[in-house]
């Protein structure tokens, strides 16, 4: 692993070979154009700047001559390409990215990046490139992009010298996502690298600490921020925000005290957090909540006096000072103060309830009710259903007063149209002015203050707040709500209207006199909407801003080559406004410091950078990432790549500038349009089909849909043409009949794909303990087309595949030649039929980094990825399929070989076995509730606490909106008692039904009362129930009858059996080749997944109630993994029940079936399932693995998909797949070959390591490996470890044993010094395993 420090002075580039760059540097210094040629020095300077120096290599001050440097370095490649017309090396845009991002010029970056990415076909080799590309997404907070740029880096290169770097931001980023799971890993991987970071590792600490009250668990997180402060030499800063988050939460958490004494240390903290930071307005803001809960109003008006006057306007601090007022009887000023509160947040529910209840309480109904239902239109309302009721309640007052006695009533307060336009007093806002200028002073000489931790205004985002101070994000706008523009009366338009225009003001810049601002846009959509009720003025203002906006639609106008669309979520939560905060600190605390005043770019790029622009714009539109083409937009998403408030509800149509995201220093200022059209709340139609915004740029063939079981020897296995070929052992040349003709920049066109793989393949299966070879250090690319042929790569730029670029400059380039490299021979003959000591010996010949000319030892496998929607789409008749079904009569039948040949195929992504119990005489009875508890009353009960719901509905637990998300809360109990409550489960629901019988008789409208029934069922308050599952039956001394009745079972349904992969794994995987029971009452789910490692699972009802079934063939999970991201679901990991709506309007087909007790039901290989069991019944399952390829390549896939994810397999496939090579004679040359390869892989990974560390003089010891032993994880990372152990020096010496993967022990000690090497397989027992795996004779050529 090459060293990579901050040295600016490194000889060679990352990218390209020193004869590509000294050719580069030849052509720059001839280059005429631009600026003066680079020298010598400069080159060799610039050829040690890539991605991975960003945040650590200072341009302002000391740093100015690389600054200079780089910008000249800019101009030149710019010059050069302009001058070639595009024409140019692919590495040549690769390190114009990481020069713009250096400097911070994230569109420029971002072009250049992208320009890379459609030229280089194995981009995903050149880790520094992915990592710039992750970095420069992350900035403009599209976390959905940055996570995936992420964790390809982590793929390819495990060691990547800024990995620490990345799990920061993948922690951070699946914060704000909610998966706190995944976060808080990322968060701890972090921590424990001893690598050089831009935060410290108290400020990682703090991160975890926050996470934890994020999560709600309270105590672990007061005891984290308790332990912070213990640290010595803690910095002021994080210091201040510990204490203020401590001060919030004891004020905030009933479970950290009683009231008085809670109160008393949340002052005392937070009066600790102003004197390490006086200047926080968010701790002043909390001091005055403090205050104001135990009365003292005037320490809590001072209180917030200061934080007004300590930080920007705050809709929070507005709102709490509206309702001191209304508590001190001072109702015209708490009425301004609301005001200003909702001036600032239109969509602040809390300040809208508590004007409302000030209008009530003033007796003006109307205007109460007008505030009650803009309310309920905020996203962050919490109690929709209450304020209903209310406003039904005060417009029944209304119909009865008589006409005329409001209007003749004298009104207290203005009405809120009135009140909108009022001045507000001085006394108000006097000191707002001088705060901006004090703020920015003292920011300009505090420049890491509140970007070190990024989180000085996140604690109260994140809390549950009492009903008068519901969240809402900091907004950017004027100094203060006085010098707001006032926007129109929220009621002088129609709801609708009213709701279309919310918008915070947006920062006020220099812009163009035709650019339209966020404002005039949606004053813009108000007109339009009401064109037919225009007066004179009206209709003329609409003309002007209609003119306005087609100048600014003009295409030489569009600056930025990517408008974002909406990135992160479609599903944001209030607090998620927080983006700004925990992210862009983040940039600011690391970046490069060269933005100076007059930096700021000009809204038009002119010279070559436009010229890049229009080949990347042009690429932009052709993946739909980060463009805004007229029909890009999802109705309701308001979407602006500066912004961290990315509004999705049809509620907000905003655009918002905040804080942290103002353009500043080079960032261009870009006119940002919203545009409303479609209808689909939850998705983006520009990036539609864009699960893989890194995709191979490949003409694939067409793929056979059964998993490679096919019978002709030309169809591919697999996604990676590499690895194909090496599968099958043939290339064909007939390929290019399967592919088409011409591919465009970014993505093939497939013209008949009907499966596009997951993963690259089995080959680029199971990299364990060994790290990638340096991707930074490439030689010449081999390239292999899909089958070789000629046709299978074509890159158009504007002349066909760019013709929709938005330059204003035309440039009309020809197809670019690429000259091909050596194709790798695709002969299995040249890897896995080679000898071991051929594979050795190459492996003794590798260079220092780990690369090899030989083609045994191949390239590495692009990173996987889900499968695209298969083509074409079924039509919507298609989509209930019926449910492959299999009727027994007899034992006979049940063991009959067609049926497990019909159950394996792969064609029947689900099998249902009817009668099953019946024909094999099984006594179901072993298994029945009282049964067990009579056998072991006490044995441990996994407890899901869920909410009862229709089996093809799933709602949110207030019963207003479908979710996909399914609450399942995890506890645990005993058999005997989980028995009581189904027990009286039972009883319940039959006293119901007898209550239910009861008022059936007493009515005559029974369909009234049935309808009545079913609405509040589908509406909630939804039923609490609990679900027993995971009881695991593994110990056959407990449960020997109930394991013994199960060997009746046919051999391919067995628990264990010779044809059963999982039996060859050597020691127990609970719930996988054990059997799990599960005991359900009505309602019970096991919510949406594919089995672990995608292996096949049986399943048999018990009884005596049914269960349904809803299940999706494995094709389609890369559309189900899609629908969790756009929800903010963790496919793998969360808990989420599919919304059926979502599937059809997919094209995704759906079985259901019911499946009764005595049916077994057989789940195929990948299959997406999710259960409900629609009365009281148990079931067993347990997980099979048929020893066919299917089942393999799937498994060995998700293997690979969960190493990309960071998620651990639990079927550890290398040490399976050795274990299959002793064990099994395989006689399926697919099989065969796709096992032969992952020994060959894991062997010369295996001699690798081990003559590093011998070279190293890091000695190996013998440590064997005794029967029954798992396999090993990595303590840290939860990789699979395979022979080659590292284990701390006090494991080892106290025999504990706590493995670490290689790349984990080198990050926390760089020379392994703490680590001892332990052996478990001596290399001639491999060796001697790999030459003896040989292709067994099939039955047939035998015979």
């Amino acid at each position: 692993m090459k060293s990579c420090g901050v040295s600016l002075a490194t000889a060679a580039s990352a990218f390209c070979d020193e004869g590509k760059k000294m050719a580069a540097g030849k052509e720059i210094g001839e280059s005429k154009e631009g600026s003066s040629s680079l020298t010598a020095e400069e080159r060799e300077v610039l050829g040690g700047l890539d991605s991975r120096l960003f945040g650590f290599v200072r341009l302002h001050e000391d740093g100015a001559r690389t600054k200079t440097l780089l910008g000249k370095a800019v101009r030149c490649y710019e010059s050069l390409i302009l001058k070639a017309e595009g024409k140019v090396e692919s590495d040549f845009f690769c390190q114009l990215g990481h020069f713009n991002l250096l400097l911070e010029d994230y569109p420029k970056a971002l072009s250049a990046y992208q320009r890379y990415y459609s030229l280089q076909t194995d981009y995903w080799k050149n880790a520094a490139f992915l990592y710039g590309l992750g970095l420069v997404y992350f900035y403009y907070n599209a976390f959905h992009w940055a996570i995936k740029a992420f964790q390809e880096v982590l793929y390819v290169d495990p060691s990547f010298c800024r990995a620490k770097e990345i799990h920061l931001r993948l922690g951070l980023m699946f914060k704000v996502n909610t998966d706190y799971e995944s976060s808080l890993k990322h968060f701890q991987l972090a921590l424990i690298d001893s690598n050089p970071c831009t935060l410290s590792s108290v400020e990682i600490q703090f991160h975890i600490a926050h996470l934890y009250e994020t999560q709600r668990k309270y105590h672990s997180a007061k005891e984290a921020y308790e332990q912070l402060l213990q640290t010595e030499n803690l910095p002021a800063q994080v210091k201040a925000i510990v204490l203020q988050q401590l001060g919030w939460m004891h004020h905030n958490v009933d479970l950290l005290g009683d009231k008085a004494t809670k109160e008393s240390y949340a002052i005392q903290y937070l009066q600790k957090s102003l004197e390490a930071d006086p200047n926080s307005g968010q701790s002043w803001y909390f001091l005055g909540r403090c205050y104001s809960s135990i009365g003292k109003v005037q320490d809590a008006f001072i209180s917030y006096r200061q934080s007004i006057d300590k930080s920007e306007a705050s809709a929070d601090t507005w709102c709490s000072i509206g309702v001191l007022y209304q508590q001190q009887n001072q109702p015209m000023d708490a009425l301004q103060a609301y005001i200003c509160a909702v001036q600032l947040d239109h969509g602040h529910a809390a300040a809208w309830m508590d004007l409302g209840t000030l209008y009530e309480s003033c007796n003006q109904p109307q205007d109460a009710i007008k505030c009650y239902l803009n309310a309920t239109r905020s996203k962050s309302c919490s109690n929709t259903s209450t304020l209903a009721g209310r406003i039904k309640f005060l417009q029944a007052q209304l119909c009865n007063l008589p006409q005329g006695s409001l209007q003749n009533k004298s009104k207290l307060l203005p009405s809120i149209e009135e009140a909108w336009s009022l001045p507000i007093p001085a006394e108000l806002t006097s000191r707002q002015g001088a705060m901006n200028t004090a703020q920015q002073a003292y920011r300009a000489h505090h420049p890491s203050i509140e970007p070190v931790l990024g989180l000085s205004q996140i604690s109260l985002s994140q809390q549950s707040l009492p009903v008068h101070m519901i969240t809402s994000s900091q907004v950017d706008g004027p100094s203060s709500p006085a010098k707001k523009k006032r926007t129109s009366s929220p009621t002088k338009n129609s709801s609708e209207n009213w709701n279309r225009a919310v918008s915070l003001t947006p920062v006020q810049q220099q812009v163009h006199s035709w650019y339209l601002t966020p404002q005039k846009l949606q004053h813009l959509e108000q007109l339009r909407a009401n064109r037919d009720n225009l007066n004179a003025a009206q209709k003329l203002m609409l003309e002007q801003l209609e003119s306005q906006f087609v100048v600014m639609q003009q295409p030489n106008i569009l600056t930025l080559p990517h408008n974002c669309t909406n990135l992160t979520s479609s599903t944001e939560e209030p607090w998620r406004k927080q983006l700004s905060n925990s992210t862009q600190g983040l940039h600011k605390g690391q970046s490069s410091h060269l933005a100076g005043p007059n930096d700021e770019q000009p809204p038009i790029s002119t010279g070559p950078a436009q010229y890049l622009q229009a080949a990347s714009t042009a690429i932009q539109k052709q993946t739909g990432i980060r463009t805004l083409p007229s029909n890009s937009v999802t109705q309701g998403a308001a979407l602006n790549h500066l912004s961290s408030h990315i509004p999705t509800s049809g509620g907000q149509q905003g655009i918002t500038f905040t804080k942290e995201s103002k353009p500043s220093g080079n960032r261009s200022l870009v006119p940002e349009i919203s545009r409303h059209v479609g209808d689909k709340p939850n998705g983006c139609a520009g990036v539609k089909g864009l699960s893989n915004h890194v995709q191979q740029l490949m003409a694939e063939p067409v793929c056979s849909p059964n998993h490679g079981d096919s019978t002709s020897p030309n169809v591919q296995i697999s996604d990676n043409p590499q690895v194909s070929a090496l599968l099958v052992g043939k290339a064909s040349d007939s390929g290019g009949s399967g592919a088409c003709d011409k591919v465009n920049n970014f993505y093939p066109t497939i013209c008949t794909k009907t499966n596009d793989s997951v993963a690259s393949s089995p080959s680029s299966v199971i990299s364990t303990t060994t790290p990638s070879p340096k991707s930074t250090e490439q030689t010449a690319t081999h390239r292999v087309s899909s089958l070789n042929s000629p046709h299978s790569r074509l890159h158009t730029l504007n002349g066909e595949g760019l013709e929709n670029s938005q330059s204003s400059i035309k440039t009309d380039l020809p197809i670019i030649s690429q000259k091909p490299g050596p194709h790798i021979i695709p002969s299995m003959s040249v890897s896995i039929y080679s000898s071991s000591s051929e594979v050795l010996k190459a492996c003794r010949n590798l260079g220092k980094n780990g690369l090899s000319n030989s083609h045994i030892l191949l390239d590495k496998c692009p990173p996987p990825r889900p499968p695209t929607s298969p083509y074409p789409p079924l039509p919507k008749d298609k989509l209930n399929p019926p449910t492959p079904s299999i009727y027994l009569e007899t034992k006979r039948d049940a063991f009959f070989p067609p049926l497990h040949q019909f159950c394996t195929n792969p064609k029947n992504p689900v099998t249902v076995i009817r009668g099953l119990a019946g024909a094999l005489k099984l006594d179901l009875g072993l298994f029945s509730t009282k049964t067990l508890v009579e056998a072991n009353n006490e044995h441990t009960v996994e407890v899901r606490t869920q909410l009862l719901q229709p089996a093809d509905e799933n709602w949110d637990p207030t019963g207003t909106k479908k979710i996909w998300r399914c609450e399942s809360n995890r506890s645990h109990t005993t058999i005997a008692k989980y028995a009581q409550y189904q027990a009286s489960s039972f009883q319940e629901s039959l006293r119901e039904e007898n209550e239910k019988r009861t008022q059936h008789k007493e009515y005559s409208d029974t369909e009234s009362i049935s309808s009545d029934s079913s609405g509040r069922r589908r509406k909630g308050p939804f039923k609490t129930i609990k679900f027993g599952t995971n009881i695991d039956l593994s110990d056959d001394k407990k449960w020997k009858l109930q394991l013994h009745e199960l060997t009746k079972l046919p051999a391919f349904v067995r628990v264990v059996s010779a044809g059963n992969l999982l039996s060859h794994l050597g020691h127990t995987v609970l719930g996988m080749n054990t059997v799990q029971l599960y005991m359900k009452v009505p309602g019970s789910r096991t919510p949406g997944h594919q089995e672990n490692n995608n292996f096949c699972s049986v399943n048999i009802n018990i009884g005596p109630g049914d269960c349904e079934w809803f299940v999706v063939p494995e094709d389609y999970w890369g559309v189900l993994n899609d629908f969790c991201e756009k929800n903010n679901l963790n496919f793998l990991m969360s808990s989420w029940w599919p919304n059926l709506e979502d599937l059809y309007e997919a094209n995704v087909p759906v079985y259901r079936f019911i499946q009764r007790p005595g049916d077994l039901v057989w789940i195929n290989a990948g299959t997406v399932h999710w259960v409900q069991a629609v009365g009281w019944c148990n079931n067993i399952a347990w997980n099979v693995g048929p020893l066919t390829a299917c089942q393999y390549k799937l498994a060995v896939e998700r293997y690979e998909w969960n190493r990309l994810q960071s998620v651990k397999s639990v079927v550890p496939m290398v040490h399976l797949s050795w274990n299959m090579a002793r064990n099994i004679k395989v006689s399926d040359p697919k099989l065969f070959e796709m096992i032969k390869y992952c020994l060959l892989k894991i062997l010369k990974q295996c001699q690798t390591l081990r003559e590093a560390l011998i070279t190293a003089g890091k000695e190996v010891i013998w440590h064997g490996r005794t029967n029954d032993e798992p396999a090993h994880y990595c303590s840290i990372c939860e990789v699979e470890v395979f022979d080659l152990l590292f284990v701390t020096n006090e494991s080892n010496s106290q025999k504990t044993y706590i493995v670490h993967c290689q790349d984990c022990a080198r990050k926390t000690s760089g020379t392994l010094d703490n680590f001892v090497v332990l052996e478990q397989y001596k290399m001639e027992d491999l060796i001697h395993v790999y030459d003896q795996f040989t292709l067994a004779p099939s039955l047939s050529s035998s015979s």
